[in-house]
């Protein structure tokens, strides 16, 4: 709306390590990449069948079939061990990628030793290796490839065996060696856009998975902070307050206090609002820490609900919130205080942005409880719902400057999302605006061993 708030951690980094260290081997694009380095060698091992069967019957020249048969057989077995690789549930790792596109260097090298050399047009082929290597690997292993085909080429001009043409073909063998060199322009050209286009695409969505990564852990560093600095303060107010709840305490023993109703009923307010601070340092403790189930109560569901109705009525806002129970047969559960919270953030949220009519529906859909808050104040803005769950994007405060914005709904988004849920908004047609929460109802379901009448606890779905 356009005035609402909106063990082991570990970096991305750590899972996706760089040119460098071994750590590029946790890079899930690597195990895209080896498909697609399968694909491609399929695709090259039968073009090399192909031109094989054409130079030998179709254009008569003679080649040591037997050797190059078995440099064939040799990729159709790296082949099918690759594919084999992709089954296992072990990372890939950026060198295994490095090994492939080797021995796709040395096998291209001897198919051309025992085809004319570097006489052989085909020699470009080299070219698509080097470029593969320079998109999928580390600067220096991609320099390894590089050398490598260096070498190979070096090799094939001073010890590759030259084709003994027939008497039409070696007549003008330039004809010959220009229509081979742009068969294989094309065929690198074409190979290149159509593999290392996706190879590309791999690695996008690989920087896009990082830099979601970095948000989530600068998020939740940021919740880790505001938990701390909330629980230092309440356990500084609990001070305070202890007294103030005594000397009231004495207060309302003195004579002359009970003697005046009015002074006596004073001092029953002040220890009322004095207990009612003690329940909201409860809740930033419980919310800043707690484990799930700790402090929970068994209840049922629409129990819960109507509490939670009933309580936030009882506080004298101003503006009644209505209840709308739709989840069919109610059903036990754990009543979690960090539920309760984030259901309040909810409601306070439309009350403070303005709203007159408030409305809590509960559904069920499927294993999920839906639980929506649909009001009618002046809906979010186009920009609050782009960037719904992140902290300071609403515009709630804004003439101040100084009130922080958003971070109702970011704290109700990662809470949802520790849950096992999710946090969903919109702008109703009618006018106003609903925010929907989802969690996983069995999360929340106190089984009950029908042999010993326990109740089971709900599973905790927090990391």
């Amino acid at each position: 709306m356009t005035g609402r708030n909106g063990g082991d951690r570990r970096w991305p980094e750590e899972d996706a390590a760089g040119p460098s260290g071994a750590g590029a081997g946790r890079d899930p694009a690597n195990r895209q990449n080896l498909l697609q380095l399968a694909q491609l060698r399929m695709l090259a091992t039968l073009g090399q069948v192909l031109t094989i069967g054409i130079v030998e019957i179709g254009l008569g020249v003679r080649l040591p079939l037997h050797a190059m048969a078995a440099v064939v057989l040799g990729l159709v077995a790296v082949n099918l061990a690759s594919l084999l690789r992709l089954r296992l549930p072990v990372p890939v790792h950026a060198w295994e990628l490095m090994l492939l596109l080797l021995l796709d260097v040395l096998a291209l090298a001897a198919l051309l030793f025992f085809s004319g050399g570097v006489t052989n047009p085909f020699v470009g082929l080299f070219l698509l290796q080097v470029t593969l290597a320079a998109v999928l690997l580390p600067v220096g292993w991609a320099w390894t490839v590089a050398a490598v085909s260096v070498v190979c080429v070096l090799g094939l001009g001073a010890a590759g065996r030259p084709l003994a043409l027939p008497p039409r073909l070696a007549a003008d063998p330039f004809q010959l060696y220009l229509a081979g060199f742009l068969i294989c322009f094309v065929l690198v050209a074409a190979l290149l856009v159509a593999f290392v286009t996706r190879m590309s695409g791999n690695l996008r969505d690989r920087d896009l998975h990082l830099a979601e990564l970095r948000r989530r852990a600068l998020e939740e560093e940021h919740i880790v902070r505001m938990g701390l600095l909330a629980s230092g303060a309440a356990h500084e107010l609990g001070t305070p307050l202890a007294t103030l709840s005594v000397i009231l305490g004495d207060w309302r023993r003195l004579p002359q206090v009970r003697a005046d109703a009015e002074m006596a009923q004073d001092v029953t307010e002040m220890q009322g609002e004095v207990a009612r601070c003690k329940e909201i340092i409860s809740g930033i403790l419980v919310s800043a820490g707690e484990a799930r189930g700790e402090g929970a109560a068994a209840t049922t569901l629409g129990a819960f609900l109507r509490g939670f109705v009933e309580e936030w009525n009882g506080q004298g806002t101003g503006r009644a919130l209505r209840y709308d129970a739709a989840f069919g047969p109610d059903v036990p559960i754990a009543a979690d205080p960090v539920l309760k919270q984030v259901l309040a953030n909810l409601v306070n949220n439309a009350g403070e942005a303005g709203a007159g009519d408030i409305l809590l529906s509960a559904a069920r859909e499927g294993e999920a409880l839906l639980l929506t808050v649909s009001d009618d104040g002046p809906g979010f803005a186009p920009a609050m719902l782009e960037r719904l769950g992140t902290p300071y994007s609403s515009t709630k405060g804004s003439a101040g400057g100084t009130r922080p914005r958003g971070l109702g709904l970011f704290l109700v988004a990662n809470v949802a999302r520790k849950l096992g849920g999710a946090v969903s908004a919109r702008n109703r047609p009618e006018g106003g605006a609903s925010v929907t929460l989802s969690l996983p109802l069995p999360a929340l379901i106190i089984e009950r061993e029908k042999d010993h009448g326990r109740a089971k606890k709900p599973v905790d779905r927090r990391g």
